[in-house]
């Protein structure tokens, strides 16, 4: 494993072939999407290998094992707001610092008594500081999915027994575009299990929408169905075909 700061330093790090595959978050059961991710994968050459879904598990750690000197808890910003009732409850006074990642902050609380990192046991483990309190999630049913990107063109998709396509679709801004762009769906029987959209910060679209479709890129009904898509959307592209978790 290569820890990385950030989710840009994951992705470039995986980009250059310096890590043969990126994990990164998706989604959290509690909090949604994680818009770094969605704004990453819009460019990345690399495709969705697998998804994981891992129960989230939140401590609070710093350097001493004890809050004594400590002015603020610095963890991502959903890792913050997932553990917000418990901060509340406990340690209101604290200033919360949003940083880049948890493991990031970890890495903040190791080197400066006066910063508590939210963050797992991994990340306690491999920046030596200590568990002050565990499992302090608001959610104990908190779930985050993860990607794993890699080059496909190294490890081609076969279909499995079930299997989820994730792609990414806009469309120009008019009267019933959406509708009409994601109609081969229903054509084909192909079943939508996620839609998101998300603000577009490149490009001339308004949004790019985010998909999740049941099924292989390679059976026959999807095929048949991205196909027509490709035809109706504006920008499209296919993330990848991968084996449905868990």
């Amino acid at each position: 494993g290569l820890p990385c700061a950030t989710l840009d330093d994951v992705f470039r790090t995986t980009e250059a072939g310096s890590a043969d595959l990126a994990i990164v978050p998706l989604e959290n059961s509690s909090e949604g999407a994680v818009n770094r991710t969605l704004d990453l994968l819009l460019a990345t050459p690399l495709g969705m290998l697998a998804e994981v879904s891992v129960s989230v598990q939140h401590n609070l750690l710093t350097k001493s094992g004890s809050m004594s000197g400590v002015v603020r808890v610095c963890a991502h910003a959903q890792a913050l707001a997932q553990c917000a009732g418990w901060l509340n409850q406990h340690w209101p006074s604290l200033e919360r610092q949003p940083v880049a990642s948890n493991a990031e902050a970890a890495r903040m609380a190791s080197e400066d008594a006066t910063i508590a990192a939210i963050a797992g046991e991994p990340a306690a483990r491999h920046h030596n500081i200590q568990v002050v309190a565990a499992q302090i999630q608001d959610d104990t049913h908190n779930r985050t999915r993860f990607a794993v990107l890699g080059a496909q063109s190294k490890q081609p998709s076969t279909p499995s027994a079930r299997d989820k396509t994730s792609l990414i679709l806009s469309v120009p801004n008019k009267a019933g575009a959406v509708f009409h762009m994601l109609s081969p769906l229903a054509a084909h029987g192909v079943s939508m299990t996620r839609f998101e959209s998300r603000p577009a910060r490149v490009g001339t679209w308004e949004y790019y929408f985010y998909v999740d479709l049941e099924g292989h890129e390679q059976d026959q009904p999807v095929a048949r169905a991205l196909a027509e898509l490709k035809d109706n959307a504006a920008f499209f592209k296919v993330l990848g075909s991968y084996p449905l978790s868990l």
